[in-house]
């Protein structure tokens, strides 16, 4: 069986690093960090995007920016390249309402997802990706416009695959 290849947004990179105390950011790390170690052992084989490391690049905390940019080299994620393809799918998301105009970044990360032929996305964006509404609205523009489907997970739906 082939290893599933899985994109990583990033809020996988972020929360690897959560400092909130709040149970649920807790639970949302220790998720991560399952995925993360599953990584290492070589059940997936991870891919993330210039859209996850321009939003790495704004993080406004310096120390946990270097440790997200670390996660990508110590976890030898595959950074993917950004093309025409890819803009054009994430456009079509936009237009089809899937992800708001203002959030173009969200569309941009499940349309390489899509593009790259991976198996499925991670996220803990419970507002722009990981939601009923997206990934509905990501099927029907990706079945219309003759994509395989991609799998849009969090982390915790993730660790029971």
């Amino acid at each position: 069986m082939d290893v599933p290849k899985i994109y990583l947004e990033t809020t996988m990179f972020s929360f690897y690093y959560e400092t909130r105390q709040e149970p649920h950011y807790q639970e949302y790390k220790a998720q991560v960090r399952q995925i993360f170690d599953q990584i290492q052992s070589g059940k997936y084989e991870p891919y993330t995007s210039p859209y996850a490391t321009d939003e790495i690049e704004g993080e406004k905390d310096p120390v946990k920016r270097e440790k997200m940019k670390g996660l990508i080299r110590e976890y030898g994620v595959t950074i993917l390249e950004r093309t025409e393809e890819v803009e054009r799918l994430a456009a079509l998301y936009i237009q089809e309402k899937a992800i708001s105009p203002e959030w173009a970044a969200d569309a941009a990360h499940i349309a390489i997802t899509v593009i790259s032929g991976l198996d499925f996305i991670v996220s803990l964006n419970f507002t722009h990706i990981a939601r009923p509404w997206t990934i509905e609205m990501v099927r029907r523009v990706n079945g219309r416009e003759e994509y395989k489907g991609v799998g849009i997970y969090k982390p915790a739906e993730v660790l029971e695959l």
